[in-house]
């Protein structure tokens, strides 16, 4: 497939990767558009891929590991309340706010558009993921643009859980080669290390299994002997990665993907 890039964005998301510093949010125009699944792959038993596809997803926006999109799902009583495109390229969304998650796009091109779901116990978007047939619509709202960070650095620590995979796996695969490169890993299952990676050159990966609620993933970072210019891209639970915040802003990325007891957590 081709992959097919807005001239502007992606000129703009390019040349900060290329020159800039620290992470910068560039915003996309914002579409909503309900598109078919197309291809569902089991990936390991707490982690489902969903292709949705169609000519409906060409013209998506999507230029960085850190991008990612809502979907849109009906009340409990069957009624659809989706969001309208506006003329400032934006959403308009309904009142009150409809039930929507948020997924890492883990990978796009021409009418392709690549998800990764978690599948935990509870929750609105593992329990539909489990039973979404090749067929069924899904109506997926945004990019809204995202967290562009710069690849010239020597060094790279991802820091990330399962939720952060996806966006982890995107960046090892679209990050020209070169740099080295720790994955910190930390899953509440060890069944989830079995997530596929792209095949890159200079990548020690470090596999952690939460302890109840403890997590070791900003420990563990912290304990790693790195170059003084390492840059950092942390992604998952807000809670667990909050001592990473501390690493100098112009050298991380991090974000917040989900907060313990908090339902449809904005990142952050």
């Amino acid at each position: 497939m081709t992959r097919t890039l807005h001239p502007d964005f992606a000129d703009r998301v390019a040349r900060h990767q290329r020159t800039g510093t620290g992470a910068v949010r560039i915003a996309y125009p914002i579409g909503v558009r309900s598109v078919p699944i197309v291809a569902r792959e089991v990936l390991n038993p707490l982690m489902l891929r969903l292709t949705l596809g169609g000519p409906d997803v060409a013209g998506f926006h999507s230029y960085q590991a850190d991008d990612h999109v809502k979907i849109v799902f009906p009340d409990q009583d069957g009624t659809w309340r989706r969001p309208v495109p506006n003329d400032r390229q934006q959403l308009d969304w309904p009142h009150p706010f409809p039930r929507t998650r948020e997924y890492t796009v883990r990978r796009y091109a021409y009418q392709s558009l690549i998800l990764d779901v978690v599948l935990h116990e509870g929750g609105i978007a593992a329990e539909w993921a489990r039973t979404a047939e090749v067929g069924e619509e899904v109506t997926v709202a945004g990019p809204p643009g995202g967290k562009a960070f710069p690849y010239t650095h020597q060094h790279y620590v991802l820091a990330v859980d399962s939720t952060g995979l996806p966006a982890a796996a995107r960046w090892l695969e679209d990050a020209p080669a070169g740099p080295s490169v720790h994955l910190v890993v930390e899953t509440d299952d060890a069944v989830e290390h079995d997530y596929p990676l792209p095949s890159r050159d200079g990548v020690e990966i470090i596999r952690l299994v939460r302890d109840g609620t403890r997590s070791a993933l900003a420990k563990t970072v912290s304990e790693l002997d790195l170059p003084a210019d390492t840059f950092l891209f942390a992604a998952g639970e807000a809670a667990d990665i909050k001592p990473l915040r501390s690493w100098p802003q112009d050298l991380a990325s991090i974000t917040g993907y989900w907060k313990r007891g908090v339902v449809g957590l904005e990142r952050e």
